[in-house]
């Protein structure tokens, strides 16, 4: 399933940033023909927002987003562990105040019109909260699997079946 999820949001994401630079591109075109698509600007905006937001759930899962490490690199191991723990929970709880204002947010511009799309702005905002949820759950993903691959390297040293330095 976690297989599946990952190929799903690469091809969401690669489609999206594909038909940004083709929105884009057509519009250049366009424009230099003297008939600009306003149109391709405002929807080209409207799917990068979403496409930061799978962009950050994607680098947030794999542990790509940059990281100042120098003080916990210090700490023992379990402590990493609390550590890691403590900040993930308080991102949790900022991405659930950010995902409630968003939707908030969302239902006051639901009839509000997006540029020249004739879209809502509701679907520019709702990326927020949705992103924040992604972002959330990928979090807690990787707590869990901080937790278990802990437990794991504590039965290998207790069992005897590998060399482990630090616990």
């Amino acid at each position: 399933m976690a297989q599946f999820y990952r190929q799903a949001e690469f091809a969401v994401g690669a489609l999206i940033l594909a038909t940004i630079t083709g929105l884009v591109f057509l519009a250049a075109v366009m424009r230099f023909f003297g008939h600009p698509l306003i149109w391709s600007v405002d929807l080209a905006q409207l799917l990068f927002i979403w496409l930061c937001f799978i962009g950050a759930t994607r680098a947030l899962r794999e542990k790509s987003h940059l990281g100042v490490d120098l003080a916990v690199r210090l700490l023992p191991f379990a402590w990493r562990r609390w550590v890691e723990t403590a900040l993930a929970l308080l991102t949790i709880a900022f991405l659930a105040v950010l995902a409630r204002q968003g939707l908030k947010l969302t239902l006051l511009n639901i009839e509000r019109q997006f540029g020249d799309s004739g879209l809502s702005y509701a679907w520019v905002t709702i990326a927020v909260p949705v992103g924040c949820v992604l972002l959330g759950a990928g979090i807690i993903v990787n707590l869990v699997q901080s937790w278990k691959s802990a437990d794991q390297l504590v039965f290998t040293r207790q069992s005897g079946n590998g060399a482990v330095s630090e616990l």
